[in-house]
């Protein structure tokens, strides 16, 4: 039981104290830093938590079909929200891992934070039960499934450009990187989004390649949308 105090505010964060603090410390083991780590727990917590939230998004929107059901579900349990809710909880400070993976900021990588989320849940599920856990993820997740529309488009922006182009048989945007700035580990790059009825393309930016084509759909999306009035 040493140390548990380090524990306080994620206990206050989760409203749930550990009975068996050792199931804890497993789901807040990475790989890297011992053979005992927190890849079942990982496994466990990221069924318990579909099936939890599938039966809320069930209960809370009865009209709602399938097919949206599963989108709003996806955007629930994807590993942004999980690591959104693993900083609210300091979980990067709690982490423990390699040395390689301290060296790189591994504590502050989402993925990480993500999964340790993940594995949390599944020691939560193994030290008090399905009701318990239950619990601690409503509580957790009870914002966001309020906050959800079910009309919402999900889609990113590129799927949601190319489909509007497509519904009006009009050919696919071009993208084209039109500069790189900045040094290796911290560019920037300007993409631009050409489509046929438009004609001026678009330029955006991003810390990736992906991220600047995205927010230059999004861009081109709404000049085409605001054009159709």
């Amino acid at each position: 039981m040493l140390g548990i105090d380090k524990y306080v505010h994620l206990s206050r964060v989760l409203d749930y104290r550990f009975k068996n603090v050792d199931l804890l410390e497993q789901a807040l083991t990475h790989r890297s830093a011992a053979k005992l780590h927190n890849e079942r727990l990982e496994f466990l917590g990221d069924a318990v938590l579909g099936m939890v939230v599938a039966d809320a998004l069930y209960q809370a929107f009865p009209e709602v079909p399938e097919g949206k059901l599963t989108r709003m579900r996806s955007t629930l349990v994807k590993g942004e929200t999980l690591a959104e809710l693993a900083r609210e909880a300091n979980v990067g400070e709690l982490v423990k891992l390699g040395q390689g993976e301290l060296k790189s900021g591994g504590h502050r990588r989402s993925s990480i934070l993500a999964d340790a989320m993940e594995a949390v849940l599944g020691a939560i599920y193994l030290d008090a039960g399905l009701e318990t856990v239950r619990g601690v993820i409503l509580n957790l997740w009870d914002e966001r499934i309020n906050a959800l529309n079910p009309n919402e488009h999900p889609k990113d922006n590129k799927t949601r450009l190319q489909e509007f182009l497509q519904s009006r048989r009009q050919p696919l945007p071009v993208y084209d990187v039109v500069n790189i700035s900045g040094k290796d580990h911290a560019q920037t790059f300007d993409v631009s989004c050409t489509v046929s009825q438009v004609d001026t393309p678009v330029v955006a930016s991003g810390n990736s390649r992906r991220k600047a084509e995205q927010q230059a759909a999004k861009l081109m999306l709404e000049k085409l949308e605001n054009a159709a009035g």
